[in-house]
């Protein structure tokens, strides 16, 4: 994983927001937050799951690359915190991997609860082994380069949704919807409105069809 001379623009630590808030948002499907936020905010359908494993909730490290380079990805090992969810905007590229089980297996060492590629991975089924969720945009056993350059901790763009460092990321079996920080207070007692007019229609077509 040698880099070189690969040029990875880093800006200063950012802090995390409270892990109270991922403990709020879990109880919550990425559908009914999506409700919760005029239906806005939820990553493109080609943004799909490769595992099995697919719930998480975790803040946001965004990373930029050059489409087919991970240097940035490599170099956001030195950064990851417990909770991260690794939010790698690869330009869309699928014809070379960007993340495969070696990267996956350190990002899940060094605390990262979930890995989001607007790109494409490789090594799939041992990735599937690790346990750790994994949407992505394709597949391809074609290495990446790693020369640079890149971005780490700035915005990213993630299948149409802009996400900064920080925000909440949530995801299931349906996709991935990125909740801005500074609305997390307003959106988490809309989502709870959601649940609970659900919950009701769910009542009332059991008592219909009972």
């Amino acid at each position: 994983m040698a880099l070189e001379t690969a040029y990875v623009r880093i800006p200063e630590a950012w802090n995390r927001p409270d892990k109270k808030w991922l403990a709020a948002f879990a109880d919550f499907p990425v559908a009914n937050i999506g409700d919760a936020m005029e239906r806005l905010n939820m990553c493109d359908a080609g943004i799909v799951p490769v595992t099995t494993h697919t719930a998480f909730v975790g803040f946001a490290f965004p990373v930029l690359v050059t489409p087919g380079d991970n240097a940035a990805v490599i170099r956001s090992l030195d950064y990851i915190q417990p909770g991260d969810v690794m939010m790698i905007n690869g330009q869309g590229h699928i014809d070379r991997a960007l993340v495969g089980e070696q990267l996956t297996q350190r990002f899940q060492h060094a605390g990262a609860v979930a890995q989001v590629i607007d790109g494409a991975v490789r090594d799939r089924k041992v990735i599937e082994s690790t346990g750790l969720p994994t949407f992505c945009r394709g597949v391809s056993p074609a290495g990446p380069f790693k020369n640079g350059p890149g971005v780490i901790g700035e915005p990213v763009a993630i299948g149409g949704v802009v996400c900064a460092a920080g925000d909440i990321v949530v995801g299931d079996d349906d996709g991935i919807i990125v909740i801005p920080f500074w609305r997390a207070e307003a959106v988490l007692a809309e989502v709870r409105e959601v649940a609970r007019r659900e919950a009701e229609m769910t009542a009332e077509v059991t008592r219909q069809y009972k």
